[in-house]
């Protein structure tokens, strides 16, 4: 305010006037601008609120003074003489502050305008500096007495009393400041409070973080160190979920394992040297779910059981996906609960010997629909041809030759032919050799035993041992395979068929040789028991065609000559005996062909070679007796030997490409016997 005011007076020069004169007051120094007024002022507040309203107050009346001059004018040319009527500024001051002020008043004497001090009779002791230094404030009150001097502007009461309104505002303002700054203070002394309970709180958080920090470590070395022992005595609660209440599936399989896993490592932890307290905590649980585990499985197990009795269903599909898929589930079972286990073993026994036995059963039923040539005595090779034309002997069946091996040979060469089914074997109307239906019917009872054999062996073990394995198939199969040998002795019981004898006999052997290919040892039994019946009858049919020969032989001998060269087709159209190959040598060689293409591998001649060589013995006898016929000397020995040499010959030429050390045997005895009578 005071540097305004002299911002607007030119500095004083040294021609310029002295400064007036004024009388110094006592009292704290206040504006010299105040027009005189007789309104009562407000009281003198606090310290803080005076100061700022005599600056505010000074401020705002800086508009009544008199307009500043021109820059540069004088000070001489400012100051006008004080109007008569306005009363002293400093009365107005004393009124003001309630308390009369002894002034004393040093008038200079100077004649050329200079004014000298005079110290007052009566010194102020208490100043009031208003928080200025000793300079400012001598300097601010040597600018107040040049603004003494200056007189004041002239103010009516009205002005006064219309400033006095804007006074009285601006106080108000003021008391409305500081109870703002009072809450305000207030506030922040609540806030330095509420600071500093978040501070104690912050403190009491750390202490408490540094305390859990440090159990935090304790616990990890605790758990590094229990962690593998808890781990090993504890179960996830997924797997207790799954085992009470999820479907069978891969997922419960696994769960069933991980379930066997903990209880042999809580049984270990238990029983051995280092026993663990928590085992005997967890043990009721355990037993528990392992309880409902073993109730599951029943249950599952006994509904696939209940499966394979349903008609027309398929075993080995339920045993893939339902059996081998879940194999685990058994062992769990037979290991926990050994009588359970063994109970349902039993139950899938005796379904499965109901289920091979009632399907088979069928199948021979269809397979007895086939129709069959009739091989009987009336073929035997010595017998009467004659006799085996006539209808009443054949019926209506086909022509055969039941000497003849053809193309009966080729059910031999197809290693992997598949069984008949039923329904085609109902519905065939050919006729065929005994052979095919034994063949069809063992080929099927081969299959399933293999696939029956493979299951059990997979499914059971190694819960149970491979001897009571082979336990369970023999029961599984002993009525199935029963029935094949009462099929195999219906079909060869009453046929003379020594080719399909013999026949069935190599595919009996084939199927041995499978059997162990497969590694099914159990099915030798029945293999065994096939051949037993076989065997005896090929013997006794080849024994049947020796004593037709021999029949034969006797027969001629018995009659005479003539007759008996006829009833044999020895006779020629001109009455003479024939040299050519006799019939019954033509049916021989056929037959000898067949037998010893069926005994080309080594060790299947023994049996086939004694019968043989019987066989064999008949016919040269029957040659021989034939050939007395033709006389002993001149052109009858002539005849009798190109007969013989005829029938050696035709023989050799018939066997002559079979392999085997059996033919090999008959070519040299035959090749002998033709040099014997002179043959080329």
């Amino acid at each position: 305010m005071w540097l305004e005011r002299l911002s607007g007076q030119s500095t004083p020069s040294a021609s310029s006037p002295p400064p007036q004169k004024r009388s110094y007051s006592p009292a704290p120094h206040r504006s010299s601008n105040l027009a005189p007024s007789n309104a009562v002022r407000p009281p003198y507040g606090p310290r803080t609120s005076s100061l700022g309203l005599v600056s505010r107050a000074n401020t705002s009346t800086a508009s009544f003074n008199s307009p500043q001059l021109p820059h540069g004018s004088s000070l001489k040319q400012q100051i006008s003489p004080p109007p008569t009527d306005v009363i002293d500024p400093l009365d107005v001051l004393e009124q003001l502050l309630g308390k009369s002020t002894n002034r004393r008043l040093q008038k200079a004497n100077d004649l050329d305008g200079t004014a000298a001090a005079r110290r007052p009779p009566k010194v102020e002791e208490d100043i009031d500096f208003e928080g200025l230094s000793l300079r400012i404030f001598a300097k601010d009150d040597g600018q107040e007495r040049t603004n003494e001097a200056r007189p004041p502007a002239a103010q009516t009461v009205e002005e006064y009393e219309a400033e006095k309104d804007k006074f009285e505002d601006l106080h108000k303002s003021i008391l409305a400041c500081d109870d703002v700054l009072k809450s305000v203070q207030t506030s922040l002394t609540s806030f330095q409070h509420d600071l500093g309970a978040v501070s104690a709180e912050i403190e009491t958080l750390q202490s408490r973080s540094t305390a859990m920090n440090t159990r935090l470590e304790n616990r990890k070395v605790v758990e590094k160190l229990l962690g593998p022992a808890i781990e090993e005595v504890s179960i996830s609660p997924t797997i207790v979920i799954t085992i009470t209440e999820g479907q069978i599936d891969l997922s419960w399989v696994h769960a069933l394992n991980e379930l066997d896993r903990w209880s042999k490592l809580v049984d270990a932890k238990s029983n051995g040297a280092h026993k663990i307290a928590a085992t005997s905590d967890v043990k009721p649980m355990l037993d528990d779910l392992i309880n409902k585990a073993l109730e599951r499985i029943r249950d599952f197990f006994v509904s696939q059981i209940k499966a394979l009795r349903s008609p027309n269903i398929n075993a080995q599909i339920i045993q893939q996906q339902s059996f081998l898929r879940y194999k685990d589930l058994y062992g769990f079972l037979a290991r926990h609960h050994p009588t359970l286990g063994e109970e349902i073993g039993q139950a899938y026994i005796n379904t499965m010997r109901w289920y091979y036995l009632s399907n088979f059963s069928r199948y021979k039923q269809a397979l007895e629909k086939i129709s069959l040539f009739v091989v009987d005595k009336n073929d035997a090779i010595g017998s009467d041809q004659s006799a085996q034309r006539a209808p009443a002997t054949k019926g209506s069946q086909p022509s055969h030759d039941a000497l003849s091996l053809g193309r009966r040979m080729d059910v031999l060469k197809r290693p992997s032919q598949a069984a008949l089914p039923s329904h085609i074997a109902e519905d065939n109307k050919q006729t065929h050799y005994l052979e095919t239906p034994f063949l069809h019917f063992n080929l099927a009872l081969i299959d399933n035993a293999t696939a029956e054999y493979s299951f059990l062996a997979s499914f059971f073990s190694p819960a149970i041992s491979f001897p009571v394995i082979s336990r369970h198939f023999s029961a599984i199969f002993s009525p199935t395979f029963a029935l094949g040998h009462e099929f195999t002795k219906a079909l060869v019981e009453e046929s003379n068929d020594c080719l399909g004898i013999l026949l069935c006999v190599r595919l009996n052997q084939h199927l041995a040789f499978t059997l162990q290919k497969r590694k099914v040892p159990v099915a030798e039994g029945y293999i065994n028991g096939t051949n037993m019946l076989l065997w005896p009858r090929f013997q006794l049919v080849m024994d049947l065609h020796a004593e037709s020969i021999k029949r034969a032989t006797s027969t001629m001998t018995s009659s005479s000559r003539g007759g008996a060269a006829s009833a044999l087709g020895l006779s020629s159209a001109s009455g003479g005996q024939s040299t050519a190959p006799h019939v019954m040598t033509q049916r021989f060689a056929q037959f000898l062909q067949g037998v010893l293409s069926l005994s080309r591998d080594p060790g299947d001649d023994e049996p086939v070679g004694n019968s043989l060589k019987r066989l064999r013995a008949e016919v040269e006898a029957f040659l021989n007796k034939v050939a007395k016929g033709f006389g002993s000397t001149g052109e009858g020995a002539r005849k009798r030997e190109r007969f013989l040499g005829n029938n050696y010959s035709l023989v050799l030429m018939v066997v002559g490409d079979v392999g085997g050390r059996l033919a090999e045997e008959v070519r040299e005895r035959f090749e002998g016997l033709k040099e014997g009578v002179g043959g080329n």
